[in-house]
């Protein structure tokens, strides 16, 4: 399904404007109040701004300028967009800055965007009181008796404090589909850091034999740079290109005077099977470390797509022609292999940030993205870099930062695994963590929820009125699989005090319905006072 772009992205803005004004204003406070520094994200490849001082709807418009450019610039059209409807309402657009780029002159570093963005709102006073536990469950009573939502558990925090303020069978252990990826992102978030990038490499071996050796990095393309990219500045938000390496492989190769190569490429940093448990699909690539436009047969293919069978020899098979346009031959057909122990880089690119995959992966529920980072997450933990060794390191990290274990099953880092299991008091307090003061490295959580009625896998959702108010102010993760729908995220109460909720519903086989359901209970939250 293509997301909302141009004129639509203004339209949505326009009919929302009404509730959206206020409701969105209290967001930004809101996680500004509960996490200061939550409002502006601080990493080095951009300065994030949650919205534009007096602008409508400015956690809707603040994301879509600050989530990043990926799926063949798809970003690139809303954040364009975003400009133009805020320019429509009079208002001043949300300024994206390449990395380390400052007015008047050139960048101190990374992070010199994020040191010197100004606040955009000012935070709500400290003294805004959570609603009551009896309120919040009179308010909830009656659209958690919906039938459509099946077997229904239910939390409702207060995500300055962690306190409970409503739980439905808040500690039972539930499938949790795609919210599985909140635990992915937090885990991930938190060991490697929300700079770190992955990356993808050539090594020399024995008798001129060239190894292509996949990191993981599960953005890795093979399109072009974009047009008018003028330098490594230009290109500090785009994923790693598979021509740049090539490119920098060939020169690195002419000047030890090698021209003619036999090509290898090394997949051994993951372990395991690399299939799921439903196989090659359009939901999910063959997990290898090694693959191009995450294994899509159309690259520019957003959401479920064909996928090729075998995604490391496609890239390799791309790679090898690509070191042919740059003046070196290939012997023969590239095949898999080991690089030499020990052996230094010849050439390398490096793939987005942590908490850029994160955003997208979220934004997008991106089971790639999410495969990948549960793999990370296991290499840097000493695990099995594997289906079931990423779940269980993102199990161990998430538990460390105080995430009660009971209940908390996991067999994947998508959530495509019906096996896996999270309570809904877990996953709230997983978000309640990512707006915490002590934990400024998980804001990129908060930042890639998808914005209700706007973004990612909530772009369709809360138009219209059947799921209740809360366009433009309710930040969610989503979660579908045959007979379960999950919606966890953070909004704000009528009185602007950030909650954290997570409402799952298992054995509820009308879809529409069900999610319907979920969207009023979250609607709910927002009028809660």
């Amino acid at each position: 399904m293509a997301r909302p772009v141009g004129g639509e992205v203004a339209k949505r803005i326009r009919r929302a404007a009404g509730d959206g004004r206020r409701g969105a204003k209290r967001l930004v406070a809101a996680v500004s109040s509960a996490a200061p520094g939550a409002v502006r994200r601080p990493l080095g490849t951009r300065a994030v701004v949650g919205g534009a001082a007096g602008a409508g709807l400015l956690i809707a418009v603040g994301l879509v300028a600050a989530t990043g450019p990926w799926q063949a610039g798809q970003r690139v059209a809303e954040r364009s967009a975003a400009r133009t409807a805020e320019a429509a309402l009079g208002h001043r657009p949300v300024e994206h800055r390449p990395a380390g780029h400052r007015p008047g002159g050139a960048g101190s570093g990374p992070g010199s965007d994020a040191a010197s963005a100004p606040a955009v709102l000012a935070a709500l006073p400290a003294n805004g009181a959570a609603p009551a536990p009896s309120a919040v469950a009179k308010a909830l009573a009656g659209p958690l008796g919906n039938p459509a939502l099946g077997s229904v558990t239910a939390t409702v925090l207060d995500a300055r404090t962690g306190r409970l303020l409503y739980s439905r069978a808040g500690t039972t252990p539930m499938t949790p589909a795609s919210t599985t990826k909140l635990a992915t992102a937090t885990a991930a978030l938190h060991v490697l850091g929300p700079e770190h990038r992955i990356t993808t490499r050539t090594v020399l071996g024995a008798k001129n034999t060239l190894v292509l050796v996949g990191g993981g990095d599960p953005t890795l393309t093979a399109a072009a740079a974009p047009a008018g990219a003028g330098g490594d500045a230009d290109l500090a938000d785009q994923p790693a290109r598979l021509s740049d390496l090539a490119d920098r492989t060939a020169d690195a190769l002419k000047r030890s005077g090698t021209t003619k190569v036999t090509l290898r490429y090394d997949l051994s940093a993951y372990t395991g099977s690399p299939y799921d448990s439903i196989g090659v699909n359009d939901n999910l690539a063959k997990q290898v470390p090694l693959m191009v436009d995450e294994g899509r047969v159309d690259p520019g293919s957003t959401e479920n797509a064909p996928r090729f069978s075998d995604p490391a020899a496609n890239a390799a098979s791309r790679f090898a022609a690509l070191l042919g346009r740059f003046g070196i031959t290939v012997q023969g057909a590239p095949a898999s292999g080991r690089a030499p122990a020990g052996a230094a880089a010849l050439a390398a690119v490096q793939g987005l940030p942590t908490a850029d995959l994160v955003e997208k992966m979220l934004t997008e529920s991106d089971n790639d993205i999410a495969e990948a980072l549960a793999r990370q997450v296991a290499l840097a933990e000493h695990a099995d870099p594997s289906f079931a060794g990423g779940g269980a390191a993102v199990r161990r990290v998430v538990t460390s930062l105080g995430v009660p274990p009971a209940g908390l099953a996991l067999h994947d880092g998508s959530g495509l695994d019906r096996a896996n299991t999270i309570p809904a008091e877990t996953l709230a307090r997983l978000l309640a963590l990512s707006a915490a003061p002590g934990h400024p490295e998980l804001r990129a959580v908060a930042t890639g929820l998808p914005v209700a009625g706007f973004t990612g896998t909530l772009d369709e959702r809360y138009i219209g009125g059947g799921g209740g108010g809360g366009a433009g102010v309710i930040r969610a993760k989503t979660g579908s699989l045959t007979g379960v729908n999950t919606l966890a995220g953070l909004a704000p109460d009528a009185d602007g005090r950030l909650l954290a909720f997570a409402f799952m519903s298992n054995k509820s086989f009308d879809a529409t319905a069900a999610r319907t359901a979920l969207d009023k209970l979250a609607s709910t939250v927002t009028s809660l006072r």
